[in-house]
């Protein structure tokens, strides 16, 4: 690999750490937002709907823009934007503000998320393989540290810090892609012969905006409803309107030529379909603890942020020692023993969040976030194995957008389990009650994959 090539990546690498970097800070800042905003932990939880909300439509419609724009335009246009709402995040009036710069962060990152790889993949030629498991770590890695460096921002230089401590990164990135990311081949002109409506229809902005309005209507109305107390008929009928604003999304879908989500796929892909589903209850499981256990430990047993990011730094080392560990484990033996033991752990994980009190030694909570690090370890790996075996070749790219779609689906869950337990205040019991729920999912998961694994050496 020549030093351009390696200027390159690193370039990209800078560039899409942004998304797993900013997606993982905030979950030590919670905690603090509700003290500078007055707000109950339902309202502070839209910090973290907002950014997976908009990444899984940005990242998708992006992916799609850069054949008609150039993806050295679309990454370059989304460190701008990165740079921009980072730089005024901090500045944020009131707290629907910061909501509003948390979702243009998001959706400049994920243009940098959707572009990335195909970029090293067209421009690096020697050594492909290597640049590309090295971007996986940019992400991993920054996704695995992000709450170590979002508790040292905060303890440090307040919470405005962690929207900071992006524009050094997004100048570099910028700078360095500028020079090392090569012209594309006059994208524009496919996009200047296209109508208006032809463009419509490829971005399917329709099913865009039902899913999205039926997404954030559901939610408001199951997370408000929980957070007054009571059932209360406006929120009852927002909750409805969402159903139903889903349930035409997924009808205009079927019929749609340009799906934003290909639902047909599933239908006729079955075994795929199931990848996707456990891929959704899996993220469950690990965002529930990733976002609920630094509020337990901040709310419940009043650590600091600074050593809160210290204790959750034990849940991203393992999962990183764990990935590849687990890539040796899955060449040889395939993905279904480490799924198998991945469920398992994250069931031993659940069963000791119950075991938890508010002052159990810090090496009991260090065991249920090192489960779940070994855990996301092996599915980080095992997951997108499966969905390898599971697919048809000339549907990867397909299926590898609806993997990406079923992984925020599962945090957005992850964190409307969250706020639906715990109501308006994080409360030990209700972490324990979200522990109880965590060990149901985990279980089923268990016992799913033990009845396939067992199928499977039946047959052979």
């Amino acid at each position: 690999m020549n030093a351009r090539s390696r200027w390159l990546m690193i370039s990209v690498g800078l560039g899409i750490l942004l998304n797993p970097l900013n997606s993982s800070m905030i979950s030590v800042a919670i905690a603090r937002f509700q003290n500078v905003y007055q707000l109950d932990f339902t309202a502070v939880s839209w910090i973290i709907f907002s950014f997976y909300i908009a990444s899984a439509i940005a990242q998708p419609v992006m992916g799609r823009a850069s054949d008609l724009f150039g993806r050295r335009n679309i990454f370059l246009i989304g460190l701008v934007v990165a740079f921009i709402a980072s730089l005024l995040a901090p500045l944020s009036p009131s707290f629907g503000w910061l909501i509003v710069f948390r979702v243009v962060q998001s959706i400049g990152t994920s243009m940098m998320v959707a572009v990335g790889m195909a970029i090293v993949r067209i421009y690096i030629t020697e050594k492909q393989a290597i640049a590309l498991s090295v971007l996986s770590v940019f992400l991993s890695g920054a996704a695995a540290i992000g709450p170590f460096i979002g508790g040292v921002l905060i303890h440090w230089w307040d919470w405005p810090a962690i929207f900071f401590v992006n524009i050094p990164f997004a100048l570099a990135s910028f700078f360095l892609a500028w020079r090392t990311i090569p012209q594309d081949e006059s994208p524009a002109s496919a996009a200047r012969n296209m109508s208006f409506r032809q463009w419509f229809a490829v971005i399917d902005v329709p099913g865009i905006l039902l899913f999205t309005a039926g997404l954030i209507a559901l939610l408001i109305g199951l997370m408000s409803a929980k957070s007054s107390g009571h059932i209360s008929l406006p929120y009852v009928v927002i909750g409805l309107a969402g159903l139903v604003t889903l349930g035409v999304f997924v009808r205009y879908e079927l019929q749609a030529k340009s799906p934003f989500i290909p639902l047909r796929t599933f239908a006729k892909y079955p075994a795929m379909t199931w990848v996707n589903v456990q891929f959704i209850l899996v993220n469950v499981l690990f965002y529930s603890l990733f976002f609920g256990f630094p509020s337990y430990l901040q709310m419940v047993r009043h650590v600091s942020e600074f050593h809160t990011g210290i204790l959750m730094l034990s849940l991203g080392m393992c999962s990183l020692l764990a990935s590849p560990l687990a890539g040796r484990w899955i060449d040889k033996s395939g993905p279904r023993p480490a799924m198998l033991l991945s469920t398992i752990l994250m069931t031993f994980g659940s069963v000791w969040i119950v075991t938890l009190s508010p002052t159990s030694p810090v090496i009991s909570v260090c065991l249920a976030l090192a489960a779940f690090g070994i855990s996301n370890g092996l599915n980080s790996v095992g997951m997108q194995a499966a969905l390898f075996n599971s697919s048809p070749k000339e549907i990867i790219g397909v299926a590898s957008g609806l993997f990406n779609t079923s992984r925020y689906l599962g945090t957005i869950l992850s964190s409307l389990l969250i706020g639906v337990v715990m109501g308006g205040e994080f409360s030990f019991g209700g972490f324990r009650w979200l522990g109880v729920i965590l060990t149901v999912i985990a279980l089923s998961l268990v016992i799913m994959n033990w009845r396939r694994e067992s199928g499977q050496l039946q047959e052979s």
